[in-house]
């Protein structure tokens, strides 16, 4: 017996729900066009907050209950995980990211010899890290999701930005406010030093370590990650690039212990990582970067913003398949990341939307 599922004819009306979270006064950041201290154009952009805390799908509202009881249904969760992997790929080429060529490039080089140099096989995965991710059964454990990472990652930009004109403007505007964000709280409470060391926590395949590193020339950039393979293509793919002034490092750790001495840093970056955490592996994250740190460093968190308009306006299929590939969205959602970090010891924390989707927070290491 067969029988077929498109995803595209999932009837919206099984998703109307009247009751919503508090609501909430929208209000809007806006960019202006302007030079960045890096001599990079900012490009104009305005970015509405919705009129929500958080999108209605996620937590414990009943529209994120039906949600949770349709992902649980196994054979639904199947269609929707290979539904979930063939909208990424599809989406990544209709914007011209050639998804499936940058993943064969990857799988048919020479990349497999960097895993010994770089695994540390004395390293204990935590039991949530284990789980399947992004429609991948081993999760970041596998060299499928390594090789795929980084046309996921261009994907995620466009997605941000769907109306600029080319990936390198979506670029600019995503990873060049991520980066403004980061240098203007550094200047206004940590001016008196410069930045020297930076780690960047959940670095993946290296995407946003070299952008940390392009803008930080001189300090000495170093990628932690719980996964050897999305290393061993970070590695493998830095090697081929044009030697940098100050070589990238890469470390196979637990960044909720990373086992680095205290106050060794003077920024830890964490891109697009919470999302994918329980909250207690966000609290240890937030705790070990504080420890990490050097009195008056800074500590960046980019990623899904609670109170994007877009966000919180996605459609049911949308909705459902993301939440079918990411097992810890409503964690992360409920999550007061804001008051985390107070509790922490963290001061001066301050939140901006730097596109459309996504926030960067930002706070100090009291002196």
């Amino acid at each position: 017996m067969a029988f077929s599922f498109k995803l595209d004819t999932v009837n919206p009306i099984f998703f109307t729900i009247t009751k919503s979270p508090i609501r909430r006064n929208r209000s809007v950041l806006a960019f202006k066009l302007s030079a960045s201290s890096s001599g990079n154009a900012q490009i104009a952009e305005a970015f509405e907050e919705g009129q929500l805390e958080r999108p209605r799908w996620t937590g414990e509202t009943p529209l994120s209950r039906l949600v949770g009881a349709l992902i649980s249904f196994k054979p639904l969760f199947s269609i929707l995980k290979l539904g979930a992997r063939q909208v990424f790929i599809s989406t990544a080429e209709k914007t011209n990211i050639p998804w499936r060529e940058m993943t064969k490039e990857i799988l048919d080089s020479d990349v497999y010899k960097e895993l010994e140099s770089i695994q540390n096989p004395a390293i204990a995965y935590p039991d949530y890290y284990l789980n399947p991710f992004h429609a991948y059964d081993e999760g970041n454990l596998s060299w499928l999701a390594a090789a795929e990472a980084e046309a996921a990652t261009m994907s995620m930009v466009r997605r941000a930005i769907p109306n600029a004109s080319s990936l390198e403007e979506a670029n600019q505007i995503v990873r060049g406010n991520w980066l403004d964000a980061i240098e203007k709280h550094h200047q206004q409470y940590s001016a008196d030093f410069s930045i020297r060391d930076i780690l960047d926590i959940g670095c993946s395949v290296g995407v946003s370590t070299g952008y940390l590193a392009d803008r930080y020339p001189s300090a000495k950039v170093t990628g932690l990650d719980l996964s050897p393979y999305f290393l061993a293509v970070a590695q493998y793919k830095e090697k081929k690039r044009n030697q940098r002034k100050n070589p990238l490092s890469w470390i196979h750790a637990n960044g909720e212990n990373t086992g680095l001495p205290s106050k060794s840093f003077d920024l830890v970056s964490i891109a697009y990582v919470f999302h994918e955490c329980p909250e207690r592996a966000i609290r240890n994250l937030v705790k070990e970067s504080f420890r990490i740190l050097r009195p008056g460093g800074t500590v960046a968190i980019t990623d899904n913003s609670p109170k994007s308009k877009i966000l919180q306006e996605l459609p049911p299929v949308l909705f459902t398949l993301m939440k079918s590939t990411e097992p810890f969205l409503d964690e992360y959602y409920l999550t007061d990341l804001e008051r985390v970090m107070k509790e922490t010891g963290f001061a001066n924390v301050q939140t901006v939307l730097t596109d459309p989707r996504h926030r960067t927070v930002t706070a100090t290491v009291p002196y």
